[in-house]
């Protein structure tokens, strides 16, 4: 199967690059794949390729940029010249912009793929139905909020031509089923992007990181972290330091600037930047704790899947998608109330003043995060794009439920 993948890429900045880059990783390792097409970003620096070991042929082709009106066509060019068996889109509502026209023009793209007759699947990260819009950077006009749920209907009506639906989150097929009569959803879960070897759960030397890794300034935001962060050190005089591991949101630039500028008075408080794949083990693997410090949420967490795959404890607020995910996957953490900073500290305080405690978070979240490996989860997509084969050339419907049913036993 010579299989397209539509997603952002490292180095690429765009929302999902992480998750375009396992999925490709993993994909390449199927035997049934040929070789992939990825159909990506358009960055300075080459696409991150240097994987270990064997794998099928890889594909490259730039064609599309963030807040591009163009995106839709030079996709939809490459689709057609490059002839791929199955198209899988890596989708979430502002994939291709955070201006309107853009970030809609690209969902379309599963649509055109079903006018062309190629079996698609599209990945939804998030429905709109379940984001708040003022916390993602949408608007905080009610006016203009109603008008946004209008328009991303039509938008996931759209995606919803692909042949299956797939998302992250048991909440979400019952939405979509309910509102748009749908019969294509499939629940697919995230997975874990790596599941290496059980760590010690040892830190190293020196002072406790306190770590927040993403991409902040809408939803994620970390004043409340710095200032829980601090109190708990005037209480227990803990040697700690607080880790701002990622970039701005692309809804919000400048935003850890103003923050660093902000805080400059605190001390051990390190902003990291953008970090590459090769750096991620490092700066989870040195973290005593990972905190999620949203306000809301918008799907299935990556951080909380990475924070398992090394075995660290968390601190998270109990809300939305957050909860629902620790609940269905197995992970555990120190909860606290959103946006509260007495909340926060008391959560951080609990986690690194008890090593056992720590440790028993860590070893539950490693063993969560394996029980669900990327590898299962491409082997589940390979299932159902083989099963849209045949149900395209006997001419009969996918039962799309049915099915997903049977491979949930099966992972």
């Amino acid at each position: 199967m010579r299989l397209a993948i539509v997603t952002a890429y490292p180095p690429s900045k765009v929302t999902l690059t992480e998750y375009g880059y396992h999925l490709v990783k993993h994909f390449r390792l199927q035997e049934a794949v040929s070789e992939i097409v990825l159909i990506t970003d358009k960055t300075t620096d080459g696409k991150d390729l240097a994987f270990d070991g064997e794998g099928c042929k890889i594909t490259v082709e730039e064609c599309w940029s963030f807040n591009s009106h163009t995106n839709l066509f030079r996709i939809a060019r490459v689709i057609s010249r490059t002839k791929p068996d199955a198209v899988l889109f890596n989708l979430q509502f502002l994939k291709f912009g955070d201006k309107k026209i853009p970030a809609a023009l690209g969902l379309m793209l599963p649509f055109v793929c079903k006018l062309k007759g190629i079996p698609t699947i599209s990945l939804l990260h998030n429905i709109l139905e379940q984001v708040d819009l003022e916390n993602a950077g949408f608007t905080g006009n009610q006016w203009l909020q109603r008008l946004y749920t209008l328009i991303g209907s039509t938008l996931t009506r759209f995606v919803l031509a692909s042949d299956v639906l797939a998302v992250t989150i048991s909440k979400y097929v019952g939405v979509l089923e309910q509102k748009y009569g749908a019969r294509n959803i499939a629940l697919i879960p995230h997975g874990a992007f790596e599941t290496p070897p059980e760590p010690d759960y040892k830190l190293p030397k020196g002072p406790k990181q306190v770590m927040a890794f993403g991409k902040f300034g809408t939803y994620k935001k970390v004043e409340v972290l710095i200032e829980a962060a601090e109190r708990v050190r005037e209480r227990t005089g803990e040697d700690i330091e607080i880790v701002i591991a990622g970039t701005d949101s692309p809804n919000t630039p400048g935003y850890l600037k103003a923050i660093e500028d902000k805080y400059s008075h605190v001390e051990q408080l390190r902003f990291t930047g953008y970090v590459a794949e090769e750096e991620v083990p490092r700066i989870f693997g040195e973290s005593a704790l990972v905190v999620f410090p949203y306000t809301s949420t918008t799907g299935s967490s990556g951080v909380l899947h990475q924070a398992g795959s090394y075995g660290r404890a968390v601190a998270l607020p109990d809300l939305g998608d957050l909860s629902i995910l620790v609940r269905e996957e197995g992970y555990v953490g120190e909860f606290f109330e959103p946006e509260n900073v007495e909340s926060l500290a008391d959560a951080i305080q609990n986690v690194i003043c008890d090593e056992a405690y720590r440790v028993r978070l860590g070893t539950t979240n490693y063993k969560a995060a394996c029980s669900l490996p990327m590898s299962a989860i491409t082997e589940r997509y390979l299932e159902f794009f083989k099963a849209i084969q045949r149900a395209k050339a006997s001419n009969f419907d996918l039962d799309v439920p049915k099915m997903a049913k049977q491979l949930e036993t099966r992972v």
